[in-house]
């Protein structure tokens, strides 16, 4: 039988286990600060604790972080790609992104994804599992010890679930991670520095809403239905107009109000004609749009925006009073950037993504065997 992580346990369930063994509830919380504030993984080290219930937590949980794979990508950027591992074999990746005043991390919710969205290498991966709320609170605390080996004294101060998955697809060990990171006597960190990207699953936005109070980031693209619909079909099941009907009782948590992300492709969502339906889709809402050109990845066709298209999309924007910045995604030299990750190796990085995502499952396969673990 499989150990249980010690990241899959609350304060609550802490507690009761605590509890149960005859020890005082008020003890998980020193587990908690030992694990999230003095990022401490070892019980050997709660000097608080009796040595007893040391040597018990130690048997009782695994104590293990994700595994790192032998595959750290630094980007020219100074950013890196963090391949990495599930205790069942399964690959996932996240992207750190130190620069002066901050440390984002750029966290998975799933192996995979099955949005399938035409611009982005993940969707052509397929969705293999969610992540559980532990998997998602380990990708920070690796993000903390690799800018530890980086011999960099500060901590990741900003989250964004813009990695691997759609996260309210998996929505309730997301929110779970969220409450975590936001907790100050746990990471601390501000809830308009915790963003959650979604391709627009309403029922979830409105549930994220009344449950967690973190930034909300769309990827919309286009605000075109039919057009939308051919990039991303999630489109069909929730059109634009519900989901403007949405976002305008959604609780804003920061003072632009809600994100929309824009990949700007080339001929097909990037004319005026298009800026102008996506002025009039913003309308009523406090909102920034982030125009990100488009990262190409092997396979497609599609290709990023002029500059000339670019500027003259941004320009329409900003005279309409909707700041709009043009983002250049981190780590486009290691398949890192925004639609980009698909847990390659840098081997790999000029590789067709279901090929990748084969070779892969290979080693899932392998692992697993050499674990005696189930499919």
């Amino acid at each position: 039988m499989e150990t249980k992580s010690f990241l899959e346990m609350t304060t609550e369930l802490w507690k009761a286990w605590l509890t149960e063994r005859g020890h005082k509830s008020f003890v998980a919380s020193q587990i908690d600060n030992w694990i999230y504030v003095k990022g401490s993984h070892s019980p050997e080290g709660f000097t608080d604790l009796s040595p007893s219930l040391r040597a018990l937590l130690c048997a009782s949980f695994s104590w293990e972080l994700p595994i790192l794979v032998d595959s750290i990508l630094p980007s020219q950027d100074g950013s890196e790609k963090i391949l990495w591992k599930t205790a069942d074999g399964l690959f996932s990746e996240s992207v750190l992104m130190p620069t002066e005043n901050r440390v984002t991390l750029c966290v998975s919710s799933q192996v995979g994804c099955r949005m399938a969205c035409t611009f982005c290498q993940t969707g052509k991966m397929g969705l293999s599992r969610d992540l559980t709320r532990g998997e998602i609170l380990g990708q920070i605390l690796l993000g903390n010890e690799r800018l530890l080996a980086r011999d960099e004294n500060r901590r990741v101060t900003n989250v964004v679930f813009m990695g691997m998955g759609e996260p309210l697809d998996n929505f309730d060990p997301v929110v779970d991670a969220c409450r975590v990171m936001i907790d100050p006597k746990k990471l601390g960190l501000s809830k308009h520095k915790v963003t959650v990207s979604t391709s627009g699953l309403v029922p979830a936005i409105e549930r994220l809403g009344q449950e967690v109070p973190v930034a909300l980031a769309i990827s919309l693209h286009n605000a075109d239905d039919a057009e939308r619909s051919a990039m991303m079909p999630i489109n069909k099941k929730y059109p634009l107009a519900e989901l403007k009907e949405c976002l305008l009782k959604y609780p804003i948590q920061t003072r632009h109000g809600i994100t929309f992300e824009y990949v700007m492709i080339a001929g097909k969502n990037d004319s005026i004609v298009h800026a102008k339906k996506l002025v009039k889709f913003i309308h009523g809402l406090k909102a920034k749009v982030n125009l990100i050109p488009l990262n190409p990845h092997p396979g497609t066709p599609m290709e990023a925006s002029s500059l000339e298209s670019l500027q003259a999309f941004q320009r329409y924007l900003s005279d309409r009073s909707i700041p709009a910045p043009i983002r250049y995604s981190k780590g486009q030299d290691v398949s890192a950037a925004c639609g980009q990750l698909a847990s390659k190796r840098i081997e790999e990085l000029d590789m067709m993504p279901r090929k990748v995502a084969l070779a892969r499952r290979r080693e899932t396969l392998e692992f697993r065997a050499g674990n005696e673990l189930g499919p």
